[in-house]
């Protein structure tokens, strides 16, 4: 009898083990993981280092409350704020949390301002997680479904529109844009760059907030530490989990000078956020993106990836547009819901298909050529066979 709840659906297949981009069953068989977790496993799974801090760590101290001063957490957020060019950091358990602490300051502001009403702007098809508030922000009817009502503060503009943006600002008392550079779960659709250069001269104008969200961009993925650096602009606050702890939980709020003033002692808080294990190891893969340029790893095999998909599928009816940044990438097919997941599991490869019919590549930064080939090789044997 199993005695889990129901909220998941998985596939019918389990790992015991990994190592780099591979998951094995406990028969051994190899299974190459185009997903990394869902954007988690950056640097690839039991990587040597990290499992060498967890050790030596939880022999020493895995949690100690936020009562006390935690050394390990005062490293991370110096190294986290020297990459992303922010001021201070919140730390929590997940992107869902990180994203919380982030509504709660756009709160802070708004009252602040002495606000009436006020509202955080947030856009179709955005994903911020599945606590009440977060859902509430996130621009999905089907992921609301069945939880309704949503919390009331939100308002929805169409994305990459920025006419949409400005209509709600003369509507409503707007504290703060609450948006992904990329929307990952809304099917890899990417910011543009006039876009989001625009809304930041205009949320610098008014005095709201600007939020990014980097939960699955951030840390490496894009090609860049966190996506925003590629349009050069500099958002109030950032929020990162997935990446950033390579499997163990934490998430990070991350805010300018303005935004990190916000806070007072007693006004937010977690019991586990930010301990000491799971802060040495997030430390510790920030050392290790950095010693091993995965930032521009990233870059160079999404930009060959991208290249060879385009190359090997341009004939193959069914493909209707490959895009993404880095090792973010999205396949755009013309055949909604179909079984691409169980197909590609059948040839040993672990992808997933997000808003209906976009196929998602999220691999380990530290993918190699021979497998990027493997990943293209794989999916174009199979897209032609949808395309019959």
């Amino acid at each position: 009898m199993n005695y889990l709840m129901k909220n998941y659906k998985p596939l019918q297949i389990s790992f015991d083990s990994g190592k780099g981009c591979y998951l094995y069953t406990n028969s051994k068989e190899e299974y190459l993981d185009a997903i990394s977790g869902i954007g988690v496993c950056g640097i690839g799974h039991s990587h040597p280092e990290i499992s060498k801090v967890i050790a030596s760590q939880s022999k020493k101290l895995i949690h100690v409350s936020n009562l006390f001063q935690i050394k390990n957490q005062e490293e991370l957020a110096n190294k986290l704020c020297k990459i992303s060019k922010m001021k201070s950091a919140f730390f929590c358990n997940s992107g869902s949390e990180a994203n919380e602490a982030a509504i709660k300051l756009a709160r802070l502001h708004a009252n602040n301002k002495k606000l009436k009403n006020s509202k955080i702007i947030v856009f179709n098809r955005s994903w911020h997680g599945r606590t009440i508030a977060t859902l509430s922000a996130t621009g999905s009817a089907a992921a609301q479904k069945g939880f309704k009502p949503m919390l009331s503060g939100f308002i929805k503009c169409e994305y990459n529109n920025i006419n949409s943006v400005k209509n709600a600002l003369k509507k409503y008392n707007v504290s703060a844009v609450m948006l992904e550079t990329i929307q990952g779960e809304g099917g890899i659709r990417i910011a543009d760059d006039n876009f989001l250069k625009e809304i930041r001269k205009i949320t610098e104008k008014k005095d709201i907030l600007m939020i990014v969200d980097e939960v699955q961009t951030g840390m490496g993925r894009t090609g860049k530490w966190f996506s925003y650096q590629h349009s050069k602009i500099k958002p109030d606050i950032v929020t990162c989990a997935k990446g950033l702890g390579n499997g163990v939980p934490i998430g990070a709020c991350l805010g300018n000078k303005k935004t990190s003033e916000l806070f007072t002692p007693g006004s937010h808080g977690s019991t586990f956020g930010g301990n000491p294990l799971v802060c040495a190891v997030s430390s510790k893969v920030i050392d290790i993106i950095n010693k091993r340029n995965l930032c521009e790893q990233s870059k160079k095999m999404g930009q060959y990836l991208i290249k060879t998909l385009k190359e090997k599928t341009k004939n193959i009816s069914v493909v209707k547009e490959i895009r993404g940044k880095g090792l973010m990438i999205g396949i755009e097919i013309t055949k909604k819901n179909s079984n691409i997941v169980n197909d590609c599991l059948d040839q040993k490869l672990i992808l997933n298909l997000t808003s209906e019919n976009v196929i998602r590549l999220l691999p380990p930064l530290i993918l190699q050529k021979k497998q990027a080939d493997f990943i293209v090789k794989t999916l174009s044997k199979i897209l032609i066979g949808y395309s019959k």
